[in-house]
């Protein structure tokens, strides 16, 4: 099993396959590097070394008790890339992880870096403050943490089945085996990681961040996403970045459209690559 000790001592698990320009995949919360499984077999198959960790206190990184905020997530990924000596690379968070690819690009430069791709992510900004008055009310975060804190199982259970996928929508065919795979990605990390990830994805403004990154970013939104909202997410990045371009979904694509909408996804980031 491939790991790296960053700094304060936590192990971080990480995936490296094949060869070719490296793409670096930054996961969501409180999933794991195993979210990316189709598209690491996607863009293997294009010709492309595909890299992916699990973050701190998820998967099979070290369950530590601290470090659970934007700048460690930031600095982790950092030493992966050192570690790899990864340069020209391309890099595609997903949620949290779009959170944490911001950051990265933010705090560490783009020396290393070509192109990076956020997908449903929640930069700029997921709570509502009085200058971002179309983010969530701050009781949805706390009510989050309270559902975890409860029963750590059956919440986890509970958002894949409805609005992760939007499985709760009319019309929109739900599957156990997505619902399940979700469940058991949380699981493997830990409480404590996962609670506090709540407030380091919800409350960090990555308003700043984004207007420092100049390589080609695209931004991948749906309309339909459940869990970032789109009027205070994707567009508002895509007009942040100086070098960034908004793709918008809509026809039910959920927050977790990489796994349930694959095909379009990977065609669509695969044409952003090769542009």
């Amino acid at each position: 099993m491939a790991t790296i000790t960053t700094h304060d001592g936590t192990d971080i698990f990480y995936k490296d396959w094949g060869t070719g320009q490296p793409i670096v995949f930054s996961h969501g919360w409180p999933l794991s590097s195993d979210d990316w499984d189709t598209q690491m077999l996607y863009f293997l198959a294009h010709g492309y070394r595909v890299i992916a960790h699990d973050r701190r206190g998820h998967g099979r990184s070290t369950q530590t008790p601290g470090g659970h905020d934007l700048d460690h997530y930031a600095d982790d990924l950092a030493a992966l890339v050192e570690h790899l000596d990864l340069h020209d690379a391309i890099h595609v968070g997903h949620s949290t992880g779009g959170g944490e690819v911001v950051r990265f690009l933010a705090r560490h430069g783009e020396q290393r870096a070509a192109k990076a791709t956020l997908i449903s992510a929640v930069p700029p900004l997921m709570v509502q403050t009085d200058s971002n008055p179309e983010g969530l009310p701050k009781g949805v975060f706390d009510d989050l943490q309270a559902q975890l804190a409860a029963n750590r199982s059956e919440f986890y259970r509970a958002l894949p089945a409805g609005p992760f996928y939007n499985f709760d929508k009319p019309g929109v065919e739900s599957s156990e085996a997505i619902i399940e795979n979700w469940w058991r990605q949380g699981m493997m990390g830990d409480a404590l990681s996962h609670y506090d990830g709540i407030v380091a994805f919800s409350q960090t403004d990555f308003t700043e961040d984004l207007k420092k990154i100049t390589i080609p970013t695209l931004v991948m939104h749906s309309v339909d996403d459940q869990i970032v909202p789109y009027v205070a997410s994707g567009p508002k990045s895509a007009e942040l970045l100086v070098n960034g371009t908004l793709k918008t979904y809509g026809d039910n694509f959920p927050h977790g459209m990489p796994t349930t909408h694959a095909d379009v996804i990977n065609a669509d980031l695969l044409a952003f690559l090769e542009a």
